[in-house]
């Protein structure tokens, strides 16, 4: 049985000003073609998540969040995609992904959702340096990125530098419960993850737009899909 991959929905609205939610189609191709199955997770509330400002979102009501918490435990693993806005959605998935020892992969903006994990929301623009983190076409890389060689991360890639794809404008910060574990060369955080999870790792490049020629990046998202099927057979075998 393949593992189910919920990849939580990202908000935003159409040329007449409607909202939505949406994933990027190559991350839901890259998903399938790596062996996995999808399920995508949006918040059962009913506000607009993308006209709302964040503080003015609503708690969940415990129904709500039952409802959520049903919805997660299908899933073998989840990912934290990019976009441009989180929700209070994306908290209480993650924090229930983190105390539950879900397999966890945030890109992008899923890194900084990640780096926000039990504090505040603290996500601010990078200052010029003259690396290039938001390059202008989606293919190649922009710049290089170091891992640290005590991380889960190093173990996946096997190299200390590697060149990576950059979309981002704005930077996460460090976060006590989360390891850096790769800056750019301006400092500029990279990757994070949980030392002591299954898989529980954040990069602030996109692994799926070029997994097919970047070997690192397949190793990252080969890595994750093997943690999720090996949380699907836990599950098979405990009647989950």
């Amino acid at each position: 049985m393949k593992p189910v991959i919920g990849i939580l929905g990202r908000c935003d609205k159409n040329e007449n000003d409607t909202s939505l939610f949406y994933i990027f189609e190559d991350l839901r191709r890259c998903i399938y073609d790596i062996g996995g199955e999808i399920l995508i997770l949006l918040p059962p509330s009913l506000e607009d998540c993308y006209k709302t400002r964040y503080n003015e979102l609503q708690d969940f009501t415990e129904e709500e969040k039952r409802s959520i918490i049903r919805w997660i435990k299908m899933c073998d693993g989840i990912i934290f995609p990019g976009g441009f806005k989180l929700t209070k959605f994306d908290r209480f998935v993650l924090e229930y992904a983190v105390e539950n020892d879900i397999p966890t992969l945030g890109i992008c903006l899923g890194m900084q959702i990640l780096s926000s994990y039990k504090e505040e929301i603290c996500f601010t623009p990078i200052e010029k340096s003259g690396i290039i983190h938001k390059q202008e076409t989606p293919e190649g890389t922009s710049h290089e990125v170091t891992i640290d060689k005590n991380s889960k991360l190093y173990s996946i890639i096997g190299k200390e530098k590697i060149m990576v794809n950059s979309f981002h404008t704005k930077q996460a910060s460090p976060n006590e419960y989360y390891k850096t574990v790769a800056l750019a060369p301006d400092g500029v955080i990279e990757a994070i993850e949980l030392p002591d999870k299954t898989f529980n790792i954040g990069v602030q490049w996109h692994p799926e737009r070029n997994y097919k020629e970047d070997i690192y990046s397949r190793k990252i998202l080969e890595s994750f899909m093997e943690s999720s099927k090996k949380n699907n057979k836990v599950k098979i075998e405990k009647g989950v």
